[in-house]
This record gives structure tokens, C-alpha cells and sequence, in this order.
């Protein structure tokens, strides 16, 4: 949703109590020698390796990328001081920041970064009907990941004008207009489940 973003460089994720913004993800090891998998959150997803160490997890302790590749979507990365297998598994699941005063500032008080998303909660026609839990983007677009009330599983709504109206992030929440065909499925799920109890 690039007309609410002033700055283009920082897509997701969600600020701790120091005020950092989450760049990255840890998901995941390759190989014996320290290299990790990693899931870039900034729109150019090779400007995380431009902003120096970055903080792990909630600590003080930094890790700096002394070097990166893509990697099926994502990136294999060798960061400084991580040698062998075990001390990489260490930082698997591990979100990697930067304080959020580093960051380019907002002037706009209609943009927004899309970590201030997560969290949010989301509305339909008023009402309350879920909440944001990540916004990503596979390469065809930006996508909002909403667990809506009731559902087993979240469900990926476009990031545009046309569903999602309304960004209030100092109310708290969005206001979405999701395609019919989303509930149409959730209405199919219960009506399953429903069939299953009478069976038994």
C-alpha cells in the first residue's frame, strides 16, 4: 500500500518496548558452517544488510551480515562471529532489529510503517472481526495475514484501497471489505464441521 507508506524500504513487523522495528526472521540453517535462512521484512529485502548490526530478539546483542544470497524467496546469510552448525541453530526463530529512531521519520500523519499494523484490529461494516497478524509479500503484491474471530486459520487479504478503506492506527484498527468468497468458505468449513458432530 505504497500511497500510505512515506518510506518504501520497511515493510513489517511489530515494536518492543525499546522502540525497534523488526527487519528479519532467523527460520531457519543451512549447512554445517553457521549459515542461516533468512526472511527479509523490508520491501528492497536486500536493504536489511544496509543498516548495520542488527539487535537479536528483545537482548542487546547484535549480529552483523558479513554476507548474504538469495535463497528460494529468501536469503542464506553468514553473519560475523557465528561459526558451525550449533551456534547458528541457536538463533533459529530468532527476529533481528533496529531502533526505530534510526529509521527515516513520518512526517505524514497519514503513513505509516507496516510494522505499526500488526496487532491491529480489524473491522468490517463497523463491527469487529479480527486482527493483523503479519503483512508480507510473495512477490505479486503486498498482503495483510488476518485471523479473523472464529476461524481456524488466517486468511491473506490484498493490501489496496479497495480492501482495506481504512487505516486508523491511532484508533487501533483497519476497516476491510474482504471478497465474498472468503466467508463463503469459512460458512462452508462450519457447515462441515456441523455434519461431523451429528455423525458421531
Amino acid at each position: 500500500m505504497s500511497d500510505h507508506v512515506s518510506n518504501d524500504k520497511f515493510l513489517e513487523h511489530n515494536t518492543n518496548k525499546n522502540e525497534r522495528i523488526v527487519l528479519g526472521r532467523i527460520s531457519g540453517v543451512h549447512g554445517i558452517k553457521g549459515v542461516v535462512v533468512l526472511r527479509s521484512f523490508t520491501q528492497d529485502p536486500l536493504a536489511i544488510g544496509e543498516y548495520g548490526p542488527l539487535y537479536v530478539g528483545d537482548s542487546d546483542a547484535l549480529l552483523e551480515i558479513e554476507h548474504m544470497s538469495p535463497h528460494k524467496g529468501d536469503f542464506l546469510v553468514r553473519f560475523f562471529g557465528v561459526e558451525g552448525r550449533d551456534a547458528a541453530e541457536k538463533l533459529k526463530g530468532v527476529e533481528l532489529s533496529v531502533d526505530k529512531s534510526v529509521l527515516p521519520q513520518n512526517d505524514d500523519e497519514d503513513s505509516f510503517y507496516f510494522a505499526d499494523l500488526i496487532g491491529l484490529t480489524v473491522k468490517q461494516d463497523g463491527k469487529t472481526v479480527g486482527k493483523v497478524v503479519d503483512v508480507v509479500n510473495f512477490g505479486a503484491g503486498d498482503l495483510i495475514d488476518i485471523e479473523f474471530v472464529g476461524a481456524k486459520k488466517s486468511e491473506f487479504l490484498a493490501f489496496n484501497k479497495a480492501s482495506v478503506p481504512v487505516v486508523d492506527i491511532a484508533g487501533g484498527f483497519i476497516e476491510v471489505c474482504p471478497p465474498d468468497w472468503m466467508f463463503e468458505t469459512k460458512d462452508a468449513d462450519k457447515a462441515s464441521s456441523k455434519d461431523k458432530a451429528k455423525r458421531k
